[in-house]
């Protein structure tokens, strides 16, 4: 509703505000008149026809004052028409995803923006997302809003040209958006499949609409290799299980395959990005007929790859998972304790929780078991928590303390 909003509103608050107007109406009138037959189309005709009425008012307003401000002429009757003729996005979430990410905003903002505003994500995981407290992208998210009225951007489809240039941050939206779903930073289930699916949808417009692009195609195959596994990442009981313990024949072979192709169509045209290297990375941990069999040595060297094109602390922990596996625990446990002083990853769980597993690992159990409290003190998603919880209860029993 808000997507299909502002684009008649031209305001992103305005659009907020007749969307909950939208709603109020339908809870003073649904009781007493009926639920109408397509209630979405309702609610989105109602905002959009009081967006009109507040863009007619607003012209009245300002044809009274010609000495002060320039009237801006808006063809109202025609801002209802469903069809977009010079807008090179077809779809309306992927279109106000790419009004959002306006370059006069940073790409922090942007993708803050956006995720919070135009996905739906809320606040607290956002702030997750960022590795910033609540308050802190409470802020940027109310700052990127005024600057986007005080300096009057414009929130009107790109121009097909201009597609390019916001291509970057709309792919680390759709991107994050995935994440997001992928694990859930709260609440009892793993995976937000809401998120996810809104996420696949979005990545394969983009394809859609800009096909030759090497990144796009990295995204989509990105995140169809990795939901390949989503059937197999908890047991019925809703456990999380780790990749070694996932049952290979229910992984999702046609979207492996998907992906597999859009991969090697990406690599074709050289210097892969970092989509396209993430893609590459986890069609290997696909691919493999079973863990131990797994590429180790060629994951790091296209981990290292990556660092070079994203120079990411958390891709630097991503990495040591398989270079434990290439050249031994501690190797990896010397790169982790190298990343726990550097300070870019404080209060990011899956550094204690990985250093943890290296520690355990390494014959070290005292510290691994502090090193599980900490990951379990800084996790708020159950499913985690609960393999936290088992993990502990392990090294507990292994002590004899239990």
């Amino acid at each position: 509703m808000l997507a299909a909003t502002v684009r008649v509103a031209g305001d992103l608050d305005l659009a907020e505000e007749c969307v909950q107007e939208a709603y109020a109406a339908a809870m003073r009138g649904w009781p007493r008149d009926g639920v109408p037959g397509n209630p979405a189309a309702w609610l989105t005709t109602a905002a959009k026809r009081r967006a009109v009425d507040a863009i007619r008012r607003e012209q009245t307003f300002r044809s009274k004052l010609p000495l002060l401000l320039e009237p801006e002429e808006i063809a109202v009757d025609r801002l209802l028409d469903d069809e977009d003729p010079d807008g090179g996005v077809p779809d309306d979430r992927l279109r106000l995803i790419f009004t959002c990410c306006h370059p006069a905003l940073s790409q922090e903002a942007q993708l803050a923006l956006t995720l919070r505003l135009v996905c739906g994500v809320p606040t607290p995981d956002v702030a997750r997302a960022f590795l910033v407290s609540e308050p802190t992208m409470a802020a940027r998210i109310t700052r990127a809003k005024k600057k986007i009225s005080g300096a009057r951007i414009p929130y009107r489809v790109p121009r097909a040209a201009e597609l390019p240039d916001r291509l970057r941050p709309v792919l680390g939206v759709i991107h994050l958006l995935f994440t997001t779903g992928h694990t859930a930073p709260s609440g009892a289930d793993l995976v937000n499949a809401d998120l996810v699916d809104r996420a696949l949808h979005l990545a394969r417009m983009l394809h859609e609409l800009m096909p030759d692009e090497p990144e796009v195609r990295g995204l989509l195959a990105l995140l169809l290799v990795t939901d390949a596994r989503r059937a197999t990442r908890v047991d019925a009981a809703g456990r999380l299980l780790r990749l070694q313990e996932q049952d290979r024949t229910r992984w999702d072979r046609s979207a492996m395959a998907e992906a597999r192709d859009l991969i090697v169509a990406g690599l074709r045209r050289g210097r892969p990005g970092r989509y396209l290297l993430q893609a590459a990375i986890a069609s290997l941990y696909a691919e493999a007929p079973s863990f131990e069999q797994t590429d180790w040595p060629q994951i790091v060297e296209l981990y290292d790859r990556l660092l070079e094109v994203w120079p990411s602390p958390v891709v630097a922990l991503n990495r040591t998972v398989p270079l434990a596996m290439a050249a031994g625990p501690q190797v990896a446990l010397a790169e982790v304790e190298r990343l726990e002083r550097d300070g870019g990853l404080t209060g990011y769980q899956y550094l204690p929780a990985v250093k943890a597993d290296l520690l355990l690992r390494s014959g070290r159990k005292v510290e691994a078991r502090e090193a599980y409290g900490r990951a379990l003190a800084v996790t708020a998603n159950e499913a985690e928590r609960a393999f936290l919880s088992e993990r502990l209860a392990d090294l507990d029993t292994a002590s004899g303390r239990s």
